[in-house]
């Protein structure tokens, strides 16, 4: 106590002395009336001191749905993979395949035709009723299954040239049979990881309404209580306000007892990267994906605020430029999709590798993901085991504006007097680039490079950005594009990309047929080395030994990289930053989003006092 202190007054001590006695016996009363009810607690900006039992990440947008087996957007695919369970689980390290609600891995008979499966005795789902075999059975007959149901977990699910789907059948209250029509190798993972659905709470939805739909097209929207909404997973959600926050609880019928550690998990709305980038600096976010420009700013600041940035490497995303090789014509107008003399450059081969030689990846990976990202030349992720490099023998396409030139010039292009690219019939070569450059700023900026690039070559690219859903809809519905930039998530089991390469497939966006219930496309054609493609993936799901299936695999790795319906572009390193008061973080390469990257293993997870 210093001098100043010493000269206090005595009346001042007494009442300083009083005071703190009031104050003792205040927190005497407020600690026996809160007993039991308090932890410690901490401010992570989601309206003040909050349990620190808990972990908060960022969506930058609502969730669309609940239904596991409608999700088609990222944010509801985040939320529901705590909240579900499947039969199967996958390491988010090494992709070994995992049992999640079975016992152990599945009984294999006749030669691999058949697969035994035994539910975990006592299972139970989060409002306490029996999970049983009759949930299995239901939730690939009667949902999965079933055609007036829009999920694209079915299409994963046919198997080989005659696109059958599996038999599934209940044994006991435990066992569950899959008889398939042919061998399958990625059966486990496309088949038997679906979500499983509760049969007592969904049945009665299979009814249609008044006007010949299925409740169940309804059932568990974002504006439903959310008590309503059962899993199996080792969270449920416990609340939704939108526009701010979806909040999960720990489930208390998990099969796992005493898992989570982790009470609460929080998915705080934010409308924008950088705004997460500045809550995750201020403490408020557990977890934060880095882009490629934050890695310098977060690694100076890793140890002063208490983070630690994960890097796994390459992740299984896949960025690319295509274009419409649709011959077509719109079925109610007969104008053609594009204009013939631009289709009869896009359907040329050596145009497609000239624009491919032409675009510096290198430049890209240095200017775009600072650095951070590797070049990408297979339609197969880089983290899967069938992954083909170039080192491997895979055609690639490094950075040579001269082989353009030579390929252009060999396949009936010149150059005029100011040095730009001209077609046989003296047409000026220009076409449209278009992306989602506002909600994503990465893939903006990759088409202004591939619009300076292709300059250089003398091809003229008018690009634009556009929103997403209008995007999406130019492929899907009007078909009315030229080129585009996109992107997958990827993964490590290349037949889930199925219905991306099936000559009738939903998602053969670089030259869409017809989709079920739409006229007939006049002029559409197929052509023989999409067909090869298509044959190869099919092919590659019937080898059951492993190294010829990776032979196979690379056979249509290298079509797809000769014939270029996708030119790949960059894959970025699998970056995030993580709070050190998260412990047992297993940062994961092959999960598709930071939030799973960081905690898939939500099992193992806990946080420091």
């Amino acid at each position: 106590m210093n001098h100043s202190r010493r000269r206090y007054s005595r009346y001042k001590q007494q009442r300083l002395m009083w005071r703190s006695l009031f104050l003792l016996l205040f927190a005497i009363v407020c600690s026996l009336f809160l007993v039991g009810c308090a932890g410690t607690t901490t401010n992570n900006g989601i309206g003040g001191d909050v349990k620190s039992n808990r972990l908060v990440a960022n969506i930058l947008g609502d969730p669309k749905t609940f239904n596991p087996l409608l999700i088609t957007d990222a944010t509801s695919s985040t939320i529901m993979t705590f909240a579900t369970n499947s039969m199967i689980g996958q390491d988010g390290v090494t992709a070994e395949i995992t049992p999640e609600l079975i016992e152990s891995m599945p009984e294999v008979l006749d030669d691999g035709l058949r697969y035994i499966f035994t539910l975990r005795e006592g299972l139970k789902w989060s409002d306490g009723e029996p999970l049983t075999a009759d949930d299995v059975d239901f939730t690939y007959n009667r949902l999965i299954f079933n055609e007036d149901i829009p999920t694209s977990s079915r299409d994963v699910m046919r198997i080989g040239q005659s696109q059958q789907l599996p038999k599934v059948e209940k044994l006991d209250q435990r066992r569950i049979q899959f008889t398939l029509p042919e061998k399958f190798a990625p059966f486990l993972r496309t088949v038997a990881g679906a979500t499983i659905m509760p049969k007592h709470i969904i049945e009665p939805t299979l009814e249609k309404d008044t006007d010949g739909k299925l409740k169940f097209l309804e059932t568990w929207r974002v504006n439903d209580p959310v008590n309503q909404i059962v899993g199996a997973g080792p969270y449920v959600l416990s609340s939704y306000r939108p526009g701010e926050r979806v909040i999960l609880k720990r489930n208390p019928y998990y099969w796992q007892q005493g898992k989570p550690e982790i009470e609460e998990f929080v998915f705080q709305q934010v409308s924008s990267a950088d705004t997460a980038l500045l809550r995750f600096r201020s403490g408020d976010l557990d977890v934060y994906g880095l882009r490629g420009e934050d890695f310098q700013l977060l690694k100076k600041e890793e140890d002063k605020r208490n983070f630690t940035i994960y890097n796994s490497g390459p992740n299984t995303g896949q960025t690319f430029i295509f274009f419409n090789l649709n011959k077509g014509s719109n079925p109610e107008t007969g104008k053609p999709f594009v204009e013939p003399y631009k289709s009869k450059w896009f359907n040329e081969v050596k145009f497609r590798q000239a624009v491919a030689y032409a675009i510096d990846r290198e430049s890209m990976i240095t200017n775009i993901y600072r650095g951070l990202g590797d070049p990408q030349n297979s339609p197969v992720s880089v983290p899967s085991p069938y992954f083909r490099s170039a080192e491997e023998g895979l055609k690639a396409y490094d950075y040579d504006p001269e082989k353009s030139r030579q390929l252009l010039q060999e396949a009936g292009f010149k150059y005029d007097a100011e040095g730009r690219l001209r077609d046989s019939d003296d047409n000026l070569v220009r076409f449209a680039l278009l992306t989602n450059a506002d909600s994503n700023p990465v893939r903006g900026a990759i088409g202004s490079q591939i619009k300076n690039d292709l300059d250089q070559i003398g091809i003229t690219v008018d690009f634009t950005g556009i929103d997403f859903n209008i995007l999406i809809g130019r492929i899907d519905n009007s078909k009315e594009y030229e080129a585009i930039i996109l992107g997958f998530t990827g993964g490590v089991e290349p037949y889930s990309g199925r219905n991306l390469w099936a000559v009738d497939g939903n998602l053969h966006m670089f030259n869409q047929g017809a989709k079920p219930g739409e006229p007939e496309i006049p002029g559409h054609e197929i052509s023989d080395w999409e067909r090869k493609i298509d044959n190869l993936l099919v092919s590659s799901a019937q080898v059951i030994d492993e190294a010829e299936r990776k032979k196979v695999l690379g056979e249509f790795q290298q079509a797809v990289q000769e014939n270029l319906p996708l030119i790949h572009l960059v894959v970025p390193y699998s970056l995030g930053a993580v709070r050190d008061r998260v412990e047992g973080v297993k940062f994961s390469a092959i999960q598709s989003r930071v939030v799973t990257k960081a905690f898939w293993n939500i099992d193992e997870l806990t946080i420091t006092k």
